[in-house]
């Protein structure tokens, strides 16, 4: 039997692990244990997470609760290597870009066990960016490449010696989606009818720091929005800064942090979506949602050359004109990516 261990370091890698074990536990041939880098009282982690995707709670957590990149990568590598001193594995999955992610490929590659890497082959070819970082290494170390699209298998395979470790599988979020879709629910004292409001999302710290430049942002968003309400599901943190850079204004509704359930049904319902968040700009493209991302790039091309989504940058005049024409009715076309069928899970697990 394949012994497999996934890793997880933050609340969104749970997202993309869910359907992994669900694809495990259909399978005789494989058993897993789910381990997660931080504590088992981490305050990021609501408690109806789990639940909400229909999942088990981590086997081990290895407890670093530290922000300091370099201090995170030193103690999960010895967090995670005494981990494997007493849980021998065939292969170990490590999820998307973090510090966390990063150390547990490391100590894998120094054990001589497989190493495998999903979501492979993302790049913002920015190395100011510390998880630009953390891809090379972790897509230099990788046994197993499962890739989202066609863009991120052409970066895995040209960086890798061998492409024949490279496979693309789709996007594992789309996998979730699929399965949580008619499970969706309105957020509680929700009132506003579907397609009735916008919904804007910000989490980026380099964007929430430069306030002079998000206050143009946010005057351009709310002058443009057409009348319609936006509906703002914030952290605490990034909930302060905006609403002190806008001042009062009736065109945004705050909202506390959503359930994942709560908020699937908050964004496939929206009119439209403006975000900083790369999963929520493709989770827009699986919903068929307008989507405007405040970025100059994206990890996965095909959300704007296939789907829904539309780069603006950090200019405000780019997004008071895609905005305008989102409110309008006037989008783009779009349609699915290749392999965004929610069978990714399944693919990984019998390559493995």
């Amino acid at each position: 039997m394949r012994r497999i261990t996934i890793v997880a370091g933050a609340r969104p890698n749970f997202v993309k692990v869910a359907p992994l074990i669900r694809a495990i536990q259909k399978t005789s041939d494989a058993s897993y244990l789910l381990v997660y880098a931080g504590c088992s009282d981490d305050p990021t982690l609501e408690s109806s997470i789990f639940d909400d995707l229909q999942m088990p709670r981590p086997d081990v957590y290895l407890g670093v609760d530290s922000t300091r990149l370099n201090e995170i990568t030193s103690r999960v590598m010895s967090s995670f290597d005494a981990f494997l001193d007493h849980h021998p594995t065939d292969v170990v999955i490590v999820v998307d870009d973090l510090a966390s992610t990063m150390a547990a490929a490391i100590v894998t590659k120094k054990r001589g066990l497989k190493l495998a890497h999903l979501v492979a082959g993302t790049r913002s070819f920015d190395m100011s960016m510390p998880k630009e970082v953390n891809r090379l290494v972790i897509d230099a170390l990788s046994d197993y490449l499962f890739t989202a699209g066609v863009k991120s298998n052409s970066v895995a395979t040209r960086e890798q010696s061998d492409g024949a470790g490279t496979y693309m599988v789709g996007n594992i979020l789309m996998d979730t989606l699929r399965f949580n879709h008619s499970r969706f629910v309105p957020p509680s004292g929700f009132s506003l009818a579907p397609s009735s409001y916008l919904v804007f999302t910000l989490n980026r710290k380099a964007l929430l720091s430069d306030e002079l430049k998000l206050q143009h942002l946010l005057v351009a968003m709310t002058e443009s929005c057409g009348g319609f309400p936006i509906v703002a599901p914030l952290r605490p943190q990034s909930q302060s800064i905006v609403s002190r850079l806008v001042g009062p204004s009736s065109a945004i509704t705050y909202l506390p942090p959503l359930p994942y359930l709560e908020f699937g049904w908050l964004t496939s319902h929206a009119k439209g979506i403006i975000t900083d968040s790369g999963n929520v700009a493709e989770e827009a493209t699986f919903n068929g949602v307008p989507c405007i991302t405040l970025n100059s790039y994206t990890e996965h091309q095909e959300t704007v050359s296939i789907g829904s989504n539309v780069l603006v940058g950090e200019d405000p005049v780019r997004l008071s004109a895609e905005l305008s024409r989102m409110v309008r009715g006037e989008w783009k076309r779009c349609g699915l990516p290749d392999r965004w069928d929610g069978r990714t899970a399944e693919r990984i697990i019998q390559i493995l």
